[in-house]
């Protein structure tokens, strides 16, 4: 039986290694060029590797599709002198080859375009090869711009005067009869510009009230309106720009159509570089002819907004090409603005709530994912009626505030931390209007239009308003939480590309060691099972060589890290979680890579087991103790020394000798005189007051009379507060005279500053009982100070 299953597993595995060929050499190149079928094919550099987002998408269409043209491959671009051109530009980019010739280009991760475009291009690959169709090779956009960009480096043209182009000028090249500005050459070779896309919102749109409509749902969708011009096109534009379909018999209609009323002329990017943005606005435009628009991507702009043929409510850019030239056309003195570097990711709190988490989870996941948002954080989680009125805590005196609560405590919702550029107004135009009529009217298309919950007046998604209360809310559903991470001695040789894998998940490493467990020390970490049948192999193992500790830090880590290294099982970890660290990284149940705390409290205890706090000290987790509590103790440390020095011979042998039995026989005598307590405490505070209150008249006394006097006063004082208690006990009797002889050799002494004064008073602590000696020493203190 365990053969059985392991030759399955081996198969398995097997199976998935097959899915995407590993191309790393020209010949292996070369090879796949000369075969028959489409080749999808990954191109990627060893700094930055493979797409892995989209393999489990790949996988579940080929085992759909079990066409046996269809061959997925990832290529090396260092290695491949064919793909020299996508070094240091291909992050992602997939190549579709069939025949060894290129019919399309991706470039992003963008799962719905590669999957559309492998169906598609599958088709047409087994019209060829039936001799219905023709093959039509094409050039990637990108790589024919750069290289157009360079020959313009080798080739500068000449001005209207008749002189080189200097830097100053700028550059300009020709696409398609048309001249577009490039800027100042100086500028471009110095940073990389956004990718753009124009757009127009077609005269019919335009006429029935829609471009706000449709301006909200590009935005939503994270794509930036960089310029926007209104404008009616003359016949001699319209022929222009549309010259590539003036064999079509609607030509003359298109034209007489798009100079009929305005038009908004757009210049659209996305995130800090634009990379994809002309697949992406084609992606939301949706196919060409409106019928096909409605019957295959009802959701997208020409379904919703166009009418029929050419009259499809809007255009957009089909290549970087045509790209370039219609920016050249509508706004030839257009800057595009450079890239930037590295996003800055926003983060955002989104919730679904019961009843759409219950009836619509699945489909609000897919249409975030569709919208570029980032799941950072995630967990299902069931509110109580208390921490629903905590969380709305500002609506309440709200008349919807009861409801809310109610149906927010009803049942399982879904909390989520968002990740996108502008994660707080994507997701809140995602949502649409709080009030569900306003958005049924005015966003049909929104959220809480789209999936409101009849005869319920609440609407069923929440969003953050502000970055601030995004991590407040944060917070709230994902507390940040410290967990212990353990590489395993089997897996140390990839601890780099395991602490990447950590950082890319927003982790902080708090604290780290690597080591060599003790049998002993194994045991004890992993004492909770000590009852499971494989703990001594674990123990072993732990045992057997170096391992990596890490304390790490973020919201909600004790999951979060739960998650990110997946099943127990690596087996199960690659059918269930093929991204995971222990899908990837990890061997069998107990050689699986790594390990991770169940828990928060395991996490402690896990984290006290294996780091000491002077460790956590010094890589910066813990906080220091309270700089209050380091300068008492520093203090009592020094008072204890000085005293020692300080105290007079006799005073000395006095405190060895009577001290120990004083501390052990007052604790009897209390309880022997159970209403003394009472009576000692309410006597000091009195006595206190008075202090507070004679204290000044001390000040003035002590400048206009002697010194003589002063001591007799302080004296007659200190006389009356013994009259006043009554008499101590035998163990206090000892006690007393040490602290009390101390406080009138300090009272005298005008000369010596607050710090020795502070730094001589605790001294009968040694001796006294806990609660007199507190008591007494601020009524000496009090004095001390007064006296001062």
């Amino acid at each position: 039986m365990a053969d059985k299953k392991k030759a399955s597993n081996m198969a398995r595995r097997k199976q998935e290694i097959q899915l995407q060929q590993e191309i790393e050499t020209q010949e292996e190149w070369e090879d796949i060029m000369s075969k028959e079928g489409l080749y999808v094919v990954d191109v990627y550099q060893e700094w930055c590797g493979p797409c892995t987002g989209l393999v489990a998408n790949l996988k579940r269409l080929k085992n759909e599709l079990g066409d046996d043209l269809l061959h997925f491959a990832i290529a090396k671009a260092d290695t491949i002198d064919a793909l020299e051109k996508y070094r240091g530009r291909c992050e992602p980019c997939f190549l579709f080859y069939a025949g060894g010739v290129l019919v399309a280009v991706i470039r992003g991760a963008n799962s719905p375009m590669v999957m559309r475009t492998v169906t598609e291009q599958l088709q047409q690959e087994h019209k060829v090869i039936d001799g219905t169709a023709e093959r039509k090779e094409i050039k990637d956009p990108y790589i024919s711009m750069v290289d157009t960009m360079d020959d313009m480096d080798e080739d500068e043209e000449e001005t209207e005067e008749g002189r080189p182009a200097s830097k100053k000028d700028g550059k300009q090249m020709r696409f398609k009869g048309e001249l577009v500005n490039f800027g100042d050459e100086n500028d471009r070779s110095q940073e990389a510009k956004k990718e753009v896309t124009v757009a127009i919102i077609k005269p019919d749109a335009v006429q029935a009230g829609k471009v706000d409509e449709i301006l909200a749902e590009i935005k939503t969708q994270g794509i930036e309106i960089l310029k926007q011009e209104e404008r009616v096109m003359t016949e001699e534009e319209a022929t222009n720009m549309y010259t590539h379909l003036q064999e079509e018999e609607f030509f003359k209609d298109l034209i007489t159509f798009m100079t009929s009323g305005p038009s908004h002329i757009l210049v659209l990017t996305k995130g800090r570089t634009g990379e994809n943005i002309i697949n992406n606005f084609r992606d939301l435009l949706g196919p060409t002819s409106v019928e096909e628009a409605k019957e295959k991507q009802p959701e997208s702009l020409r379904a919703k907004h166009g009418q029929e043929t050419y009259m499809n409510a809007l255009h957009g850019s089909s290549s970087e090409d045509q790209a370039m030239r219609e920016l050249g056309f509508f706004f030839p003195d257009y800057v595009i603005p450079a890239a930037e570097g590295k996003p800055k990711l926003q983060r955002t709190l989104a919730l679904i709530r019961p009843d759409a988490f219950k009836l619509h989870k699945e489909e609000v996941i897919q249409m975030i994912n569709e919208a570029g948002f980032k799941i950072a954080l995630q967990k299902e989680m069931l509110l109580t009626k208390e921490m629903a009125e905590d969380f709305y805590k500002e609506h309440k005196g709200q008349e919807y505030f009861d409801e809310l609560v109610t149906r927010m405590s009803s049942g399982p919702l879904m909390a989520l931390g968002l990740a996108r550029e502008d994660a707080v107004e994507g997701w809140r135009g995602m949502l649409g209007p709080k009030e569900l009529d306003k958005a049924k009217e005015e966003a049909p298309d929104s959220l809480r239009a789209k999936f409101a919950v009849d005869d319920v007046m609440i609407n069923q998604f929440h969003g953050s308003d502000s970055e601030d209360s995004a991590q407040k809310e944060l917070e709230f559903f994902f507390p940040v939480q410290q967990t212990m991470a353990v590489i395993k001695p089997d897996a140390l040789g990839t601890k780099d590309e395991i602490i990447e894998k950590v950082h890319e998940a927003g982790f902080k490493i708090a604290a780290r060691k690597e080591t060599t467990l003790s049998m002993e020390i194994a045991k004890e970490f992993y004492s909770d099972h000590k009852d499971k049948d494989y703990y001594n192999d674990l123990v072993e193992h732990m045992a057997s060589g170096p391992t990596m500790f890490m304390v790490l830090s973020r919201e909600d880590a004790v999951d979060g890290w739960r998650s990110l290294i997946g099943p127990t099982d690596p087996e199960k970890a690659k059918e269930d979680s093929p991204e995971s660290l222990r899908a990837l990284y990890g061997g069998d149940i107990l050689k699986n890579a790594v390990h991770g705390s169940s828990n928060t409290e395991r996490a402690k205890d896990h984290i006290q087991k294996i780091f000491d706090e002077q460790e956590m000290q010094e890589q910066g987790d813990l906080e220091e103790p309270p700089k209050q509590e380091q300068a008492e103790e520093q203090e009592q440390e020094a008072e204890a020394a000085k005293t020692e020095e300080e105290k007079p011979q006799e005073e000395e042998q006095k405190s060895t000798e009577e001290a120990k039995p004083s501390e052990e026989e007052t604790p009897k005598e209390e309880e022997k005189a159970p209403e003394e307590p009472p009576k000692t405490e309410e006597e000091p505070k009195q006595e206190e007051a008075k202090t507070e209150e004679e204290s000044p008249k001390e000040e003035e006394k002590s400048e206009e009379a002697p010194k003589e006097e002063e001591k007799k006063e302080e004296e007659k004082k200190e006389e009356e507060v013994k009259q006043e208690e009554e008499a101590p006990k035998p163990a206090e009797e000892e006690a007393k005279p040490e602290g009390e002889g101390e406080a009138k050799t300090e009272e005298p002494e005008q000369q010596k500053t607050e710090e020795q004064t502070k730094t001589e008073e605790p001294t009968p602590e040694e001796t006294k009982t806990e609660g007199e000696d507190e008591k007494k020493e601020e009524e000496t203190k009090t004095e001390g100070e007064g006296a001062a």
